[in-house]
C-alpha cells in the first residue's frame, strides 16, 4: 500500500510532534505544509523532509494547498479559535481532517462542522492522542473485565505554572485561551473514556459543578469541577496554569483501584491495586512519541471510507464540548467571537 500523504496546517510546536511521528511511520509521510507566513512553512518543510522521500512542499496559498490531489488527509494544529475555519475549508475541498483538540471552542461550532462532515461524507476526527496510547489499551482491558469491580469515582489533575502574558495563546480570549480548553479537555475526555470502558457507554452527567479563578484577561487560569453520573459515579478534576499537581489519573472501584502515572495524558505506566495483593505495574511506552496511534487510526478510517472513528467519535467530541460549554458558563468565561 502506498504511503499516506499528510497535509499540515499550522506548523507550530504540536505540529512538530505530529511530523516526528509521521516521519517514523513507514506507511506515512508529510507531503505539504501550510502557514500564512510562507517563510515559516518553508522552514518547517525543510526540517521535516525525509531522505529518499519527496521533499515536503510549503505553501501560503490555502486554496492551492487544499486542491493538491496528492494530499490524502489534513492535520490541523492552529490555535483553538482557528480550528473551525480550517476544518470547514478542508471538508469543503473534500479533504479528510484530523484536528487537534479541542475540535473547536464550543458546541455550536462543533455541531455545524459534524453536520458538514456528514453532508460531505468526509472524515473528521478530533486528535486525542491519549486515547490511543498503549498503556490505555491495558487500562481498558482491566475496566472491561471489571478487575476493580464497578467504578465508583475518578480523580485527575493537569496543572503547571506559567507567568501571565495576555499575548500567550493560553491567556488570549481571541484565541480561545484558558486552562479548560487547553488542558482540562484531557481530564474530561478521559472521564468519558473510562465510563465507556467500564459501562459500554458514557451516560450524560446528572450534574456538573465548577468553580475557578480567572486570569486578568478573563479566561480561566484555574478550575476544579465535579461531574456526577447515574449510579453515584463521580469524576473530580483540577486543571490550572498557576499551580503544580500530581498530574495522574486515579480510578476507584468496589474491589480496587487503577492509577495512571503522571503525566496521565502521555502516560506509559499504570498500576492495578486489588486489596492486599502486590500492585501490578505495567509499562507500555509508545513506539515513537505517542502521536502514532491517532495517526494510524485516522489513516485506517480514511482508507476504509469512514467519516468518523469509533474510538473518538463525533458524539464523543460533541459531548465533551457540551460539558466545557457548561463549565465555562458557570465560570462566566465567554470568548469575544461567541
Amino acid at each position: 500500500m502506498s504511503r499516506f500523504r499528510w497535509g499540515l496546517i499550522g506548523p507550530g510546536r504540536i505540529a512538530g510532534t505530529f511530523a516526528q511521528a509521521v516521519a517514523g511511520m513507514p506507511g506515512s509521510c508529510l507531503h505539504a505544509v501550510w502557514a500564512r507566513d510562507l517563510a515559516k512553512a518553508q522552514a518547517f518543510a525543510e526540517q521535516w523532509s525525509v531522505p529518499n522521500v519527496a521533499a515536503v512542499r510549503a505553501s501560503s496559498e490555502l486554496d492551492a494547498f487544499l486542491r493538491d490531489p496528492a494530499v490524502d488527509g489534513i492535520y490541523i494544529a492552529t490555535p483553538h479559535a482557528q480550528h473551525g475555519e480550517f476544518i470547514a475549508a478542508s471538508l469543503a475541498a473534500g479533504k479528510p481532517v484530523l484536528c487537534e483538540k479541542p475540535l473547536v471552542p464550543n458546541l455550536a461550532q462543533g455541531q455545524a462542522l459534524v453536520a458538514l462532515a456528514q453532508q460531505r461524507q468526509c472524515f473528521l476526527m478530533e486528535a486525542v492522542w491519549t486515547r490511543f496510547l498503549p498503556v490505555y489499551a491495558q487500562v481498558g482491558e482491566w475496566l472491561r473485565a471489571q478487575r476493580i469491580g464497578p467504578v465508583r469515582a475518578m480523580q485527575s489533575s493537569f496543572c503547571f505554572s506559567i507567568p501571565f502574558d495576555e499575548s500567550n495563546r493560553c491567556f488570549a480570549p481571541a484565541l480561545a485561551g484558558g486552562a479548560l480548553l487547553d488542558i482540562g479537555i484531557y481530564n474530561l475526555t478521559m472521564t468519558r473514556w473510562v465510563m465507556q470502558q467500564a459501562l459500554g457507554e458514557c451516560p450524560e452527567p446528572l450534574s456538573i459543578q465548577a468553580q475557578g479563578v480567572l486570569a486578568p484577561s478573563g479566561v480561566d487560569q484555574r478550575l476544579a469541577a465535579t461531574l456526577q453520573f447515574p449510579g453515584g459515579v463521580s469524576s473530580q478534576f483540577v486543571c490550572a496554569f498557576d499551580s503544580q499537581a500530581e498530574n495522574a489519573l486515579h480510578i476507584y472501584g468496589e474491589r480496587g483501584r487503577i492509577s495512571v502515572s503522571a503525566p496521565f495524558w502521555g502516560a506509559s505506566e499504570a498500576t492495578l491495586v486489588l486489596g492486599d495483593a502486590a500492585p501490578l505495574r505495567v509499562q507500555l511506552p509508545p513506539a515513537i512519541n505517542g502521536f502514532e496511534g491517532e495517526i494510524e487510526e485516522a489513516q485506517r478510517c480514511i482508507r476504509a471510507g469512514l467519516i468518523e472513528s469509533p474510538h473518538i467519535s463525533h458524539a464523543d467530541s460533541l459531548a465533551t464540548l457540551g460539558w466545557m460549554d457548561e463549565i465555562r458558563r458557570q465560570l462566566s468565561v465567554r470568548y469575544p467571537f461567541e
